[in-house]
Order: C-alpha cells, then sequence, then structure tokens
C-alpha cells in the first residue's frame, strides 16, 4: 500500500515456512512495579492478590489476579508473520504457547503469505497443512483465532496453477485477484470459514493490495468493495456466526494536505476517507470496521514528536466511530517507530508503544493487533519471544500486561499525572505510568509519588480507596 507496507521488516521477502525465530536483544529497563497488593474483590473484572503470571516480574512486578477478559471482545492481540512459533521444533512450540497461555489474547493469521504457502494451488484443490499448523498454534497458547482472508493463489491473478514459485512470493503476493476471479476467492474465504468453524473473527484482504497502487491518485474501492461483498455473502452463507470486518484500509497521512481528518500529527490523505466512504455506504454489512495505520506521515515524519503523533490514533478512531455509527473499531496493524533507517533505544521503543495502547485504550478501540516481527535469526528489535528460550519478551509482556489490565469492558478511571511527560492510564485495581521524557521525572500519581527513569514504564497497584 504504502512505501511503509512493502519495508522488509514490516513484510517479510520470503513467505514460505522457514524454521526459526530471531534473536533479540533488549533492556528490561523502563517496566518495573510499585504499590501495595490487591485485595480480593466480588467484582470479577477486579484482581484478588495472586502470584504474578509467568514473566510478570520484568514487566510489571508483583501484580494481582488480572481481570478476566471478555470472551465476547478481547481488545489486544498480535498477528503472526512470517516466522513464528510453530516454524522451529515442537519443544520450542509448546514453550512458547504455555507463555502465550498466561494471557490469553486475540491471534491472527493469514491464509496465504506471512507463514501460511497457497492454500488453493489448483481450483477447488487445497492446501491446508501451514494454516492448520498455525490454527493449531493459536488453540494451543490458548488465543481467541483470526483470520484474515488474505492474499489470493497465483491462478486468481494471472499466475499459473500449482504450488507458488519463489519468485512470485516477492513479486505477486499482493496483487489483487482479477475481476473474474473474485467468486473464486469468495469461494476460497467461504471454504476456510467452514473448515476453521472455531474462528469466530475474519478480516477481508489487506491494505488494499493490488487495488491501490499509487496513493496519489484515488484507490479502486469498488472493485475492493465487489471483492469484500462476494466474500461477506460466502463466507455468511455457510457461517452465518461469522464476524466479518473491513476493510483493512491504511490510514495515510502527510504533513499537509487538504482532508476533515487532520491534527498536529498531520493530515489523513483524502483518497483514504473516499475509500471508506466508499466501501461503508455499499458493503453488503459488517461486523466491525478494520483499519491499519502508522504514526508517522508518509515522509517518515513524527509530528510534531515521537509521543505527539500518536494522537493521530485516537483521531482516527473517533472519526472511525462517528462515521460507522459506532462499529466496534478494530487496528489490523499499527506501527510508531522510524522506518527510515533511523533505530531507537529499546527503552523507548518501548514506551513509544506503551504510551501507543494507552491512546487506543482512552479513544475507545475495540482492537488493536500489534504486527509481531519475528524473524528466522539475527537481531529482531519488537518480537514478542526470545528464540533461544520461547520465553516472553518485554515487547510480549507489554502486550500481555494490557491484555491482563485493561481488556474490553474494564472501566477506565481519571487518573492524571501532576507532570504531564508522565502519561497515566489506570482502571480500579491496577494502573500504568510511561515516562515519555528522556531525563528522569518525579511526578505525584493517584495521590502518591513516583520517581521514573528516563523512559520507563511502570506498572503499580492501586491503594484502596484510591478515586483518582
Amino acid at each position: 500500500m504504502s512505501g511503509r507496507a512493502g519495508s522488509a521488516w514490516r513484510r517479510p521477502g520470503r513467505i514460505a515456512l522457514v524454521a526459526g525465530v530471531a534473536a533479540i536483544a533488549v533492556a528490561v529497563a523502563g517496566c518495573s512495579a510499585d504499590g501495595p497488593a490487591d485485595r480480593a474483590a466480588s467484582d470479577p473484572r477486579r484482581p484478588a492478590a495472586a502470584p504474578a503470571s509467568p514473566g510478570g516480574e520484568a514487566s510489571g512486578g508483583k501484580a494481582g489476579k488480572p481481570p478476566a477478559v471478555d470472551p465476547g471482545w478481547p481488545r489486544w492481540g498480535f498477528t503472526h508473520t512470517g516466522v513464528s512459533a510453530n516454524n522451529v521444533t515442537d519443544r520450542f512450540e509448546r514453550d512458547v504457547s504455555r507463555e502465550l497461555a498466561a494471557t490469553p489474547m486475540l491471534q491472527n493469521q493469514h491464509i496465504m503469505g506471512f507463514g501460511a504457502l497457497n492454500p488453493e494451488p489448483y481450483p477447488q484443490e487445497y492446501f491446508w497443512e501451514d494454516l492448520d499448523s498455525r490454527t493449531t498454534l493459536m488453540k494451543e497458547s490458548g488465543g481467541t483465532q483470526v483470520i484474515t482472508l488474505c492474499c489470493a493463489p497465483d491462478w486468481m491473478k494471472g499466475g499459473p496453477q500449482g504450488p507458488t514459485e519463489e519468485s512470485a512470493w516477492d513479486e505477486h503476493l499482493e496483487d489483487a485477484p482479477y475481476p473474474e476471479h473474485f467468486d473464486d476467492f469468495a469461494e476460497l474465504s467461504a471454504a476456510v470459514a467452514e473448515r476453521y468453524t472455531d474462528v469466530e473473527y475474519f478480516m477481508v484482504w489487506n491494505e488494499f493490495k493490488g487495488f491501490w497502487k499509487d496513493h496519489s491518485k484515488p484507490a479502486d474501492y469498488k472493485g475492493y468493495t465487489e471483492l469484500y461483498n462476494k466474500v461477506y455473502d460466502a463466507v455468511k452463507a455457510v457461517r452465518p456466526d461469522a464476524k466479518i470486518g473491513g476493510p483493512y484500509l491504511g490510514f495515510d497521512s502527510n504533513k499537509t494536505g487538504e482532508s476533515e481528518l487532520r491534527g498536529p500529527w498531520g493530515v489523513v490523505n483524502q483518497n483514504v476517507l473516499d475509500a471508506f466512504d466508499y466501501w461503508f455506504e455499499h458493503k453488503k454489512g459488517a461486523d466491525f470496521v478494520v483499519v491499519d495505520g502508522a504514526s508517522l506521515t508518509d515522509a517518515h515524519e513524527l509530528l510534531p514528536d515521537a509521543f505527539g503523533a500518536l494522537s493521530k490514533f485516537g483521531a482516527v478512531t473517533d472519526w472511525l466511530r462517528d462515521k460507522s455509527g459506532g462499529l466496534p473499531v478494530w487496528w489490523s496493524e499499527w506501527y510508531f517507530a522510524p522506518e527510515d533507517g533511523t533505530t531507537w533505544a529499546e527503552p523507548m521503543r518501548l514506551a513509544v508503544q506503551a504510551a501507543s495502547m494507552i491512546e487506543f485504550a482512552r479513544s475507545g478501540a475495540a482492537t488493536a493487533l500489534y504486527w509481531n516481527p519475528q524473524e528466522k535469526d539475527g537481531a529482531c528489535q519488537g518480537c514478542m519471544w526470545d528464540p533461544r528460550t520461547g520465553a516472553s519478551t518485554p515487547t510480549g509482556r507489554l502486550v500481555g500486561d494490557f491484555a491482563r489490565w485493561f481488556p474490553a469492558g474494564v472501566r477506565l478511571e481519571p487518573v492524571t499525572s501532576s507532570d504531564p511527560k508522565v502519561r497515566v492510564l489506570a482502571q480500579s485495581r491496577r494502573l500504568v505510568l510511561v515516562n515519555t521524557s528522556d531525563k528522569q521525572v518525579r511526578t505525584t500519581v493517584d495521590g502518591r509519588d513516583f520517581t521514573l527513569r528516563p523512559y520507563e514504564i511502570r506498572w503499580s497497584d492501586r491503594q484502596a480507596g484510591s478515586t483518582g
């Protein structure tokens, strides 16, 4: 879609299954705890005193039993990409599954690409092995499964029948099916829904791939909407219980431009809004709205800075909720770090990620899926588990902590910081503080004094009787 969509660290170039996951050297700085243990409460969403879950010590210290994750709509999760835990060894997969099961969350997998080979190499001849492997991993790790109905077999987009050739993964994975094959793709989507009956959520396509090659011009939103409607009808025909969302459209922004959706972080491309409006007006139906995007502009700018740019996520969520009449808003992917070769120290990257998740929670986003950049080997900043042991990394624990303490339905409480450089998110029994400064900060939060290291993330129990 945008220049970001094709960057190697976001989209693994080789999508065929490969063994191994990437090493990651991360600092645990910024993840500590402070505060008294929680008392038991009759409200099932309120935590009672209990030992921390595996991995909790590094990211939150001793934490009480977390509120139950609402089974109707889990808020946080991640997407499996080219390499995941099922591509290493059976033991490694079990170790990662055990870590993930400590905090159940949404887990998403594409039907082709991003770790799955061509599911229909010949018309009506299916290859399910890779999808079976990924869905098994999701089930074993306690995940709520999501399937993204993308991408399309080669023969649906001008290529040959048969298993996808090596060169085609890089050159044609993101091509859209030809209009004469929209029905074939809808039939494949229905076959997926029939096979994986324990999967409730389905997202249709990914970032208008093949429907929007030049972002300076309007997208082929009519073509996408036609495909979406065929998929919607086909899946609902065989699985009326399935929940289907679209348009999985990237909300690109620029420093300047003409658009109703704008802020200090930039201006959303009007072509994006036109595409969304057309899809929403002409769709057959939708159970939720799906978008993605980055806090950065298309020119890799963070306006006014790395933390200020995060307000884009809240502004877009507000706009979508207003336009859709309150449909749940899913962020299928979100990005917040430089993509021009600039690198951040890990404490800063984690702090920006935590602040972005605070933005989603405050704006009422129903779901946010982290694009897990697990790699085959080498350094991998932002990976969710350690390739040597399968243990959760600081990134994995951060996502897990938000899933544990801020699930859908939990009531947020208006707790603020005396120093605006510290961002806070609180519920009745637990809060998280994020120092957005590269200097030590002293602040008063919830009637208590805190001293935070540069870019520190602090999880804390709340004192009995705290009201914010």
